[in-house]
């Protein structure tokens, strides 16, 4: 039986009761603030409040173009139960919306709320928040600028998931001080929400004297959803409570057992070079150590290797040297620097690879 037509009998918004009939006029009212943000929360709360089974989301359009994909309420009710049993989740827990109810990652965390009881507050979803001092929360899913941003405010958290790109070695080193337990989690739009994560910090498995980067630590899938590879090595997931259908990514992984992968990066960003496959994403990772502006790897043609690699910088002027690119093999170094003053972004605030590469033409 469908249970999206309910809400949880502890389910609060900012410290106040609603149930399924008073979540109207809540919804009305946040759709009538001056603030976007709200509007967009009390247009999701009207739209799970109608008739159909189904509702309509946008993808991000971070690896390809935006679309709309008609996604079971059910599948979100089960991505929202699936979670809080992961994270032993209760009725009646605080948690903090801090994400644009605009897309799934802001949408889930109110379903999250509705179906398992929670306590939620909601703030302006901006790169740098205001959390309130006071306040406690056991719950809360960031963006990695985010947790960049409002590392100082974060003690007052419990459990923290960040998802919509790939937490940097820099941030990961930057968060192992915290005593609020951070997860990074993997999922997109198609499987509503996350369906694996993987631990950032606080591990209680270190042995004296050993860091945390001896942690042998990849992605880890939730309860009832099975993986697997095509012949690319992309992640194939099956997991019928979120998707009817099979879901084929673009995401080229490893294997670590049968439930565990590590992501290696994009195919569709897989540069040959020279019969040498590179994932991008691979040698960024190594440059953001020593590149502190914003940037990304590419490649352009040429004549003996097919393809080269280039480094695409976002700023005005930009001084490299050759110690920057030293962790790099000389496959991976950059053949050339592009240095564009703004970056290309999609709705979400994403860079957008291939309409910035088109302002080098």
């Amino acid at each position: 039986m469908p249970i999206f037509d309910t809400v949880h009998e502890c389910f609060k918004y900012h410290g106040t009761h609603y149930n399924f009939k008073t979540l109207k006029a809540l919804a009305l009212q946040l759709i009538e603030s001056e603030a976007s943000y709200n509007n967009d929360i009390g247009e999701f709360l009207l739209q799970w409040q109608d008739k159909a089974n189904t509702i309509a989301l946008k993808t991000s359009g971070s690896t390809g173009i935006p679309k709309t994909i008609i996604i079971e309420k059910q599948a979100m009710v089960n991505s929202a139960l699936a979670t809080g049993a992961h994270f032993n989740l209760q009725p009646s827990n605080s948690a903090l919306l801090c994400l644009p109810a605009h897309y799934i990652a802001g949408k889930m965390m109110l379903v999250r709320a509705l179906v398992l009881g929670l306590e939620l507050d909601s703030i302006e979803p901006k790169s740098n928040l205001e959390i309130a001092e006071e306040k406690h929360y056991h719950f809360t899913a960031m963006v990695p600028l985010q947790l960049e941003k409002n590392r100082g405010k974060l003690k007052s958290i419990k459990t923290i998931i960040v998802g919509g790109a790939q937490v940097s070695s820099a941030l990961k080193i930057k968060l192992q001080d915290l005593k609020t337990t951070i997860f990074e989690t993997y999922g997109m739009t198609e499987t509503v929400s996350h369906i694996a994560v993987k631990q950032l910090n606080n591990f209680t498995s270190l042995r004296v004297g050993a860091t945390w980067q001896s942690v042998v630590n990849y992605f880890k899938v939730l309860p009832n959803i099975n993986i697997s590879q095509d012949n690319r090595d992309c992640l194939i997931i099956n997991a019928p409570q979120f998707s009817k259908n099979e879901i084929i990514t673009n995401d080229v992984v490893q294997m670590h057992s049968k439930n565990e992968f590590e992501w290696l990066g994009r195919f569709d960003n897989i540069i040959n070079s020279g019969g040498l496959k590179i994932n991008p994403e691979q040698v960024e990772e190594q440059l953001k150590k020593t590149i502190k502006e914003r940037f990304f790897i590419a490649s352009e043609k040429n004549e003996t290797l097919g393809q080269q690699l280039i480094l695409i910088v976002e700023a005005e002027f930009v001084t490299l040297k050759p110690s920057d690119f030293m962790t790099l093999n000389k496959f991976e170094k950059p053949k050339n620097i592009y240095v564009i003053s703004k970056f290309i972004e999609t709705s979400s605030g994403k860079i957008n690879r291939k309409d910035t590469l088109k302002l080098l033409k």
